[in-house]
């Protein structure tokens, strides 16, 4: 152990010489590096230098990637969704709208399968998350086993999986996270678990620096379609008051899009009067998929949803996306598959209380 506890004190040291002196990981070595971390076989202290090192050098390819791997390895995962995954950052909102969480009923009635994860807010944000929400409308995680969310997810096309009970290792390492207040390589990997293994993936980023960093990481991870976002809030959720750059990966190539929802009359100034709250965001979500609430949010998810539909194959593009969601949110459709969701959840939460 003590020779071990040498061979990553030697590449704490390789990634920790400053921003200068420092040098990326081999895929190998990063590997050694994440089963240290992620199975706590690395001290508090050794985890939190690594990150903060990590931080500083910035991620290679190779390391997350590295990162990547060992957590899938140990993550529960499925290969009976064949949909979307959808990911944002696991530090939540605190000034946008949640629209991925709305949109993801329009994508289940429009017959795209989804898959959305969370936890309980993580720095640096610490904002309002899906998790927070699904609390909000009576779901009882302590109850929310996998095979209730399996069982659900099969009769209503969405699959919520709570991050930390599906990949411990995540649970483990949120205090020193939490110390330390600022983001770090799991940020990004947290993201990338693909819980449900499906083939299509929409990824939110903060900036568009990391473009073609993470489009090349996407495809050494095997995705069939992904489309990378500089969303709202670095989420996955395209702006409805502005154009949006995305990056569109496939087939070992990386394009650069600009959706702009004016091009698709769509584009709405949003409110700047609103304070997010847990509450809020499920109102405002409650309202949209009733076809009501402020045009602003009603034609985000209209556009999320069929900008989605596009990524999977589902339409040839997004103006028949547009056109193939807009009734499913008009006529009431998507408002009861949610609510059908949500009480399949808890009658499930009754049963096993």
């Amino acid at each position: 152990m003590k020779g071990a506890d040498t061979m990553f004190k030697a590449l704490l040291k390789e990634v920790g010489r400053g921003k200068r002196g420092a040098r990326d990981l081999s895929y190998e070595e990063a590997l050694e590096a994440a089963d240290w971390i992620i199975n706590q076989k690395a001290t508090p202290a050794q985890i939190g230098a690594f990150f903060i090192a990590q931080r500083i050098k910035m991620e290679s390819i190779d390391e997350l990637k590295a990162f990547t791997t060992v957590c899938r390895q140990q993550a529960y995962r499925v290969s009976s969704i064949n949909g979307i995954d959808c990911t944002g950052p696991y530090d939540g909102r605190t000034k946008t709208f949640f629209a991925t969480f709305a949109t993801a009923f329009v994508l289940a009635e429009a017959g795209l399968p989804v898959t959305l994860h969370s936890s309980p807010s993580i720095p640096p944000k610490n904002g309002i998350t899906l998790h927070d929400m699904l609390t909000e409308i009576g779901v009882d995680f302590s109850l929310y086993s996998k095979e209730m969310a399996l069982s659900v997810a099969e009769r209503s096309g969405l699959l919520y999986v709570p991050a930390q009970q599906w990949l411990p290792a995540i649970a483990e390492l949120r205090p020193v996270r939490e110390q330390l207040d600022m983001r770090t390589i799991l940020n990004t990997v947290e993201k990338l678990i693909d819980y449900a293994q499906s083939p299509y993936l929409v990824f939110g980023v903060f900036h568009n620096t990391v473009f073609n960093r993470m489009s090349e990481l996407l495809q050494d991870l095997g995705y069939k379609r992904a489309l990378i976002v500089q969303g709202a809030e670095g989420s996955e959720d395209l702006f409805i008051d502005r154009p949006t750059r995305t990056f569109s990966v496939e087939a070992g190539k990386a394009e650069l899009q600009i959706i702009d929802p004016e091009l698709y009359g769509l584009e709405t100034a949003v409110p700047d009067d609103l304070t997010w709250t847990v509450a809020k965001q499920v109102s405002v979500t409650e309202e949209v998929l009733q076809g009501k609430g402020h045009t602003a949010f009603f034609n985000q998810v209209l556009l999320n949803a069929a900008a989605r539909l596009h990524v999977a194959g589902k339409v040839n593009s997004i103006e028949q996306g547009i056109y193939i969601c807009r009734p499913i949110l008009e006529n009431g459709t998507a408002w009861q598959r949610y609510n059908n969701w949500k009480q399949q959840i808890i009658e499930q939460n009754i049963t096993a209380s």
